[in-house]
């Protein structure tokens, strides 16, 4: 994906808005990795405004897919209430989601949850 080649500087100037500019055409045609990477990107205000709602629905659209990464990402959003209210019924739901798929880091997110006992 040429956003990412931007995103990173590979073989190109590491220029934010124009990886968004291309992870947004990838994204609008369904693409589920440029998808996550401009909820990335809005999540972290790279190239963007900082937006969570904005970073929440491109997050959702991958995550729907079976994107564990997105999965991943969109649990955080609802445990952290960024772009959504913060529900942890549903960070569990998207965790549970990536872990099932071996995303290491959504299971570090449901262990620390069960840890606190919401």
């Amino acid at each position: 994906n040429l956003g990412v080649c931007y995103k990173k500087g590979q073989g190109v100037p590491k220029d934010y808005s124009e990886a968004v500019k291309w992870y947004r055409k990838a994204a609008e045609q369904g693409d589920m990795y440029a998808q996550n990477n401009l909820g990335v990107c809005y999540d972290n205000g790279q190239g963007v405004s900082q937006d969570y709602s904005e970073a929440v629905k491109w997050y959702r659209k991958a995550a729907e897919q079976g994107y564990a990464v997105a999965q991943n990402n969109l649990g955080i959003c609802y445990e952290k209430g960024q772009g959504v209210t913060k529900d942890y019924s549903e960070a569990v739901k998207w965790y549970r989601k990536a872990a099932e798929q071996g995303n290491e880091n959504a299971k570090e997110r449901l262990q620390k949850l069960k840890e606190m006992e919401y």
